[in-house]
């Protein structure tokens, strides 16, 4: 099984954590939600796996390209 780094696309902070580790997930589910300037951004899977870790915490703020959760796939 192949770990999958899951990035975020923008620098923001966790508005939401939708998802914990052990659930699968399909390419596209909604795994975290980040807010930026007011808009609320979905951190989606580009692949199907298993959720190994969430790397932040609601709240924190984080960088675009950061990695905010590994998958296994």
């Amino acid at each position: 099984m192949a770990k999958i780094e899951v990035k975020s696309e923008i620098t923001g902070s966790v508005w939401k954590i939708t998802s914990k580790p052990g659930d699968s997930v399909a390419s596209g589910d909604v795994l975290i939600i980040l807010e930026s300037m007011k808009m609320e951004i979905p951190v989606v899977p580009e692949d199907d796996g298993v959720i190994m870790e969430v790397l932040v915490i609601e709240g924190q703020a984080i960088s675009e390209g950061q990695v905010v959760v590994i998958l296994e796939g």
